[in-house]
Parts: C-alpha cells; structure tokens; sequence
C-alpha cells in the first residue's frame, strides 16, 4: 500500500505539470543523444538504426596531507574515469536508448561489492513529444544537481563532500520525464520509481525506491543547457536563474549509502531532502545545493563473513560554488562546502568543512581540459594550523573526450 501511494504521488505530480503549454526539451546527461551530434557515428541505408560513439577519460595526479601525520602524505596518480558510451534509436527516433561502460576501478565500485561492475548506464527511452518521455532501465536518479551533471561538465576534479555523503547515484527502474511552461516560465519534472540498491543489485527486495525532482526557471532557459554545466562557459548575454528541489524515499534499501556502499545486515529505510540553485550572467556562475538525510538506527553490521560495524551518514550539508570565466578560456572558481553529522553519528564523524580553489583552462568547453585545485579541509569548525585533525590537498587532472 505504501508503494502504490508513493508512486501515485510522484505520478501526480508529473500529471499536473501537463497541463500547462510545452516548449522545447532540454537534452541532458540522462537522455540519449541522437541529435545534432557531430563525432562518430552511423545510420542505416533505410534510416531506421542509429548509433553514435564517445568517449572520456580523466587523468589525474594529486596529494593529501593531514596535519597529524606530516611524515605520512597520500599520493593520488592514476585514471580516475576512462568511459565509453554509445547513443542511438532503432526503428524511429521516439525509441532511443543510451548504454554506458566503466573500465576503471574507482567507477565500477568493486571495493565495496567486490564485483566490477562496468554497466554504468543501460537505458532505454520513449519518446512521446520533444517535451515528455519515459525511460526503463539503469540510469541516474533525477537528484541533487550535482549528481544530474556529468561528471564530465564539471569545473572542480571532483563533485563536493555533500555530494558523496548523500547523492543517489545510479539505479534500475522507470521514470518519467516532462518539460513544460507555466506561463512564461520554462520547468522540468522528473519521477522515479526504482529498486534502491543501485548498480550492484542481483536481486530486488520488496523495498524500492521514489524519487522526485522540479525546477523552475523564472528567467527563461538557459542557452545551449547551460543550467547542466558547470561554469558559464556560454557567457549567457542576459541573467538566467534556475531553483530545483526533490525528494527521494529509499525503502529497506541494503546498502550503508542506499545505492551505494556495502552490505548490510539489517535493511536502513532513508529519507533524503535535496534543493539547489544556480544564477549565471556574462561569464559569472554561482551554484548552492543543500541536502538532508533522515534514517532509522542508522549503526548496522557489514554483510560478511567477518561482520563489522557500519552506520549510514546521517545528518545535512551545503555546498556553494562561485566562479568567473576569464579571456582565453581561463576560469578562477572557489567552492565552500559544510557537513553538519547528527547527534546520534557524532561519535564516529565531525562537523567538516572544505575550502577549494579551482583554475581551469578550457580548450574545447569540458571536453578538453586542464584543472588545478587546492583545498583546506578543517574540523570542529578550528581553521588553523594546530588543529591536527585538519588536511590540505592539491590536485591536477586532465579530461579529454568527444
């Protein structure tokens, strides 16, 4: 009974938004490309099989020194992604699907399910107008912002701290998917239903997860989906704003993170709560993102031979991004990120904050680039140098891709 009334909700809310007159859909990460692409690919004689080839890769070198060890740095340097991914439709453009491979070891989470898992995305979609489709399949969950963005769109080496504490990642299900005007005002809706444990699942529980996304954009939309990209990098000629908030009920999910992390013993019900929002104007760009996560008992045993104790990071964040896009393609960007543990964690995590600064050459958008980053994290609020459980890092990584 629970399901049902969850999906109707999420349903609802996709139905409503119908109602309103339809403009053009925005392309996004999770949609297939079948449309004005430019690099490798190939259609059939009779029109009817279509398929384009890209890829990616981030290669990257960095270190990491806490103050409590100064003898003993970590040091970074391998392929952080290397990413193939194939888009098209069979028999007409309204059947489109999108697969996704990893070949990478830090993408195919085998450090905590011991297994490479190399699918990543395995989607397909129908197409009923330009403005609304559905999808089924493994794809990301419509989240926090952050997560929504590419990987490969970003303008830091990696996404912040309240990203991997509490984002959604990749799941199996069905979602719907809407773009519509409420008068002149352009909004995108997203609703999921979809099995909670991610990537990794062999089997599917009687939990599953739902999931809901909105964003209005009171200034029009953005040029060229310039809202999924961090950076201005289009310039945009007048002010463009978008505000996105969700929702997302993952049931008897087994897994420390809900779709990401290890086995548990014991099923973690999670509630989380995400809103953000970016502004961005002749090459200025500033993004926000909050996020909230609510579970039951969050200390739980490992599923293993050995158990251990784990917990599920329960608490909120924010992260703040502000950043200016310079001549010849340089950008100069800072990020502030805070993590706020609840009481019942506190034992085990401390309150975390992140300063991060970023410079960025872009040689063709994000698809050639080189980025530099230096970051000062601090504890408990101390930001000085005696506090020993305090770090710094820097990082340099290149991407190039199609």
């Amino acid at each position: 009974m629970k399901m049902v009334k969850n999906w109707q909700a999420l349903l609802a809310c996709v139905s409503m938004l119908a109602a309103f007159s339809p403009t053009q859909a925005q392309e996004r990460d999770d949609r297939a490309t079948i449309l004005n692409f430019k690099g490798i690919q190939y259609k059939s004689n009779d029109s009817l099989f279509y398929i384009n080839f890209r890829f990616r890769m981030q290669n990257r070198l960095g270190f990491k020194q806490t103050l409590d060890d100064l003898d003993k740095g970590t040091f970074d340097a391998r392929i952080r992604r290397l990413r193939m991914r194939m888009d098209g439709y069979i028999y007409t453009p309204k059947i489109s699907y999108s697969v996704q491979l990893a070949f990478t070891r830090s993408d195919q989470d085998i450090d905590d399910t011991g297994i490479a898992n190399i699918v990543r995305d395995a989607v397909m979609f129908y197409n009923f107008t330009d403005d609304f489709y559905i999808s089924f399949g493994q794809n990301k969950l419509p989240g926090n912002r952050q997560r929504v963005n590419s990987s490969g769109q970003l303008q830091f080496a990696d996404r912040s701290l309240v990203n991997e504490h509490f984002t959604l990642d990749r799941d199996f299900g069905i979602s719907l998917n809407l773009s519509k005007k409420l008068g002149e005002m352009p909004i995108n809706a997203k609703a999921a239903v979809s099995t909670g444990e991610g990537r990794a699942a062999a089997a599917t529980d009687p939990g599953l997860a739902y999931t809901g996304r909105v964003e209005f954009l009171p200034l029009g939309n953005f040029t060229n989906n310039n809202d999924y990209s961090e950076g201005d990098l289009e310039r945009e000629e007048s002010p463009k704003l978008s505000f996105g908030a969700g929702y997302s009920y993952n049931d008897r999910t087994r897994r420390e993170g809900g779709q990401l992390g290890r086995w548990v013993q014991d099923p973690f019900s999670f509630r989380t709560t995400f809103a953000d929002a970016l502004f961005k104007y002749q090459g200025v760009a500033y993004a926000a993102e909050y996020m909230h996560r609510d579970v039951d008992r969050p200390f739980n045993l490992t599923d293993t031979d050995n158990p251990e104790e784990t917990y599920a990071y329960k608490g909120w964040g924010l992260n703040q991004q502000l950043s200016y896009l310079m001549n010849k393609g340089y950008e100069i960007a800072g990020r502030y990120t805070f993590i706020q543990p609840h009481r019942e964690i506190q034992s085990h995590e401390l309150k975390t904050e992140v300063i991060e600064l970023g410079l960025t050459k872009y040689m063709k958008a994000h698809r050639l680039k080189f980025q530099l980053n230096g970051t000062y994290t601090f504890k408990d609020g101390h930001f000085n140098n005696s506090n020993k459980k305090s770090g710094w890092g820097t990082m340099f990584q290149v991407e190039l891709g199609i």
